[in-house]
This record gives structure tokens, sequence and C-alpha cells, in this order.
């Protein structure tokens, strides 16, 4: 199953902007937060995990019937090379059990960051 989302990067400052931490910590996780803050410009990383959390819940959604929230996902950045994404709690353990896992491809461009996420 396939899924994907495209962000406007503004979004995301804004939010931060108006939100700070409470919107960090409700939506990203420890290592994201501290992956993302790692960058010389943090927004179009938390702009592009957030297009792949919401990539991933629209396919895990339509591979298992479940609705994921956003700290269950977890989209661990690897300078260089492609992303990796870990489903946190039962519903990890019900794509592990399936034998299944979640692929990603993140892109940024200017003002938007795209994300596209696949459950094989």
């Amino acid at each position: 199953m396939l899924g994907i989302d495209i962000v406007d990067n503004s979004r995301i400052e804004r939010s931060l902007k108006k939100f700070g931490d409470r919107f960090l910590t409700r939506i990203y996780t420890p290592r994201e937060r501290e992956y993302c803050f790692s960058q010389k410009n943090p927004i179009p990383c938390l702009a592009a995990r957030w297009a792949a959390k919401e990539a991933v819940i629209k396919a895990f959604f339509q591979s298992f019937g479940v609705v994921l929230k956003f700290r269950q996902i977890e989209v661990v950045g690897r300078r260089g090379l492609p992303a990796e994404v870990y489903i946190l709690g039962k519903e990890g353990e019900l794509l592990r059990e399936s034998e299944k896992k979640v692929i990603v491809s993140l892109a940024h461009e200017k003002e938007y960051s795209v994300a596209v996420a696949q459950i094989v």
C-alpha cells in the first residue's frame, strides 16, 4: 500500500513559533527532534517528517485498517542515506508479525516538503 503527502514548510514554521515545545513534543520523537535541530535549518527537516508521518498513516490504514498517531511513527534520518521508519507500540508489533516494513522517500523543494510511504 502507498501513501503520499506534501506540506508547505511555512506551515510547520508557524506552528513551531506559535506552540513551541508543545508542538514539537506532540508530533516528533526525541530522536527526530535531535536530528532535525542538528541541521542548519530544521524547518524543512521537520516538514519532511510531518509529510512522512501523514504518508505512513495513509499507507498503514490501507494495509491494516488502523489509524496511527503521529508519535507512533518515528522517521530516523541518516545523512546521505534514505530515512528509516519505525512504528512504535502494538501497531509496530502488528507490522513485524505481518513480515512487512515501511519504506519512505522524502524530498524538499524551496517552500515544500513531500514524502511517499509504502508498506512492502
